[in-house]
C-alpha cells in the first residue's frame, strides 16, 4: 500500500468534475460524474473495461466534448476553450498513452526532441539534450538514447512513452492503463516510476487503470466506476470494504495479494 503523501494541497483543486454526462448513440457511459483532482494527488481511477475510465481522461484532455456538465483543468472550462486556448491548455497536461504512442521512425532521443523543437522552438540544441538527458535518467533509460522503438521491450517503451509526456514539465500527468500488457515485475517497476515522478516533478495525476495492484502501490485516492458513476471512494482498503457485490466481485476477479 502506498504510504500517505503530505504533499497533497488540499485547499488546490486542479481537476473539478461536475455532474458529467457522456452517451454514445443510446449508450449511457457517463451518467453524472462528480470528482476533484488536488494539487500533488495521485488519483486512481478503477473499473472494469468499458466503463467509461478512457473517455474521462479524453474528456479532460479536451479530446472529446461532454453532453453536459462542468469540467475545469487549471482553472479553465475545456468545452469552452478556442482551439488555440485548448492546445495551450494541453502543453500543461501529459498524456501517457496505452500503446506508449512513439514514432517508429525516430530514435528514443529524436521522439523526446520533436515536442521541444514543436513547442519550444527558441531552445538551443544544447538545453534540449540537456532536458532531454534528465528524463532519461528520471525513467531510468539514459543509455537508449540512440535506440530505436523497436529496440525496446514494452516495459521500456511505456518508460520513454512517460519521459516524452514530462519533457514539457506538465502540471497535471494522466495515465490510461500505465500497466496494461506488462508482466509482474515491469508492472512493478511502472508503478514505481508513476510515484517516482509524482515526487521529482511535483505532478498531480489521474491513472486509468483496472489493475488493483497499480491502484495499491501508486494511488492516494482510489474512485470505483460502475454503472457510469463513482460509487465508491477514499483509500484503497475504505474503497473495498464493503458488502457491495459489484465491487467485491471485481476484487476477487483481479487482485492477488
Amino acid at each position: 500500500m502506498k504510504k500517505p503523501n503530505s504533499r497533497i494541497d488540499y485547499n488546490e483543486k486542479v481537476i473539478t468534475i461536475q455532474g458529467l454526462y457522456k452517451s454514445f448513440d443510446d449508450f449511457d457511459v457517463l451518467k453524472g460524474v462528480d470528482l476533484d483532482l488536488y494539487k500533488g494527488e495521485n488519483l486512481v481511477v478503477l473499473g472494469r473495461s468499458g466503463t467509461g475510465k478512457s473517455v474521462l481522461i479524453k474528456i479532460i484532455s479536451g479530446l472529446l466534448r461532454p453532453d453536459s456538465g462542468l469540467v475545469n483543468v487549471l482553472g479553465q472550462e475545456v468545452d469552452k476553450l478556442t482551439p488555440k486556448q485548448l492546445d495551450a491548455l494541453r502543453l500543461k497536461i501529459g498524456f501517457s498513452f496505452q500503446n506508449s504512442a512513439l514514432y517508429d521512425s525516430m530514435t528514443v532521443k529524436e521522439n523526446l526532441e520533436f515536442p521541444l523543437i514543436r513547442h519550444s522552438k527558441e531552445m538551443t540544441a544544447r538545453d534540449r539534450d540537456r532536458i532531454i538527458d534528465i528524463v532519461l535518467e528520471a525513467v531510468g533509460l539514459s543509455q537508449t538514447i540512440n535506440q530505436m522503438p523497436s529496440e525496446l521491450s514494452g516495459g521500456q517503451r511505456k518508460r520513454i512513452g512517460i519521459a516524452r509526456t514530462l519533457i514539457l514539465r506538465p502540471e497535471v500527468m494522466l495515465y490510461d492503463e500505465p500497466t496494461a500488457g506488462l508482466d509482474p515485475i515491469t508492472s512493478q517497476d511502472i508503478n514505481t516510476l508513476i510515484n517516482e515522478v509524482q515526487r521529482r516533478f511535483n505532478t498531480s495525476s489521474i491513472i486509468i487503470t483496472h489493475d488493483l495492484t497499480c491502484a495499491k502501490a501508486v494511488g492516494d485516492r482510489v474512485v470505483m466506476l460502475l454503472d457510469g458513476q463513482f460509487q465508491r471512494q477514499g483509500t484503497f482498503e475504505e474503497v473495498f470494504d464493503t458488502n457491495d457485490e459489484r465491487v467485491k466481485a471485481f476484487y476477487n476477479y483481479n487482485f492477488t495479494e
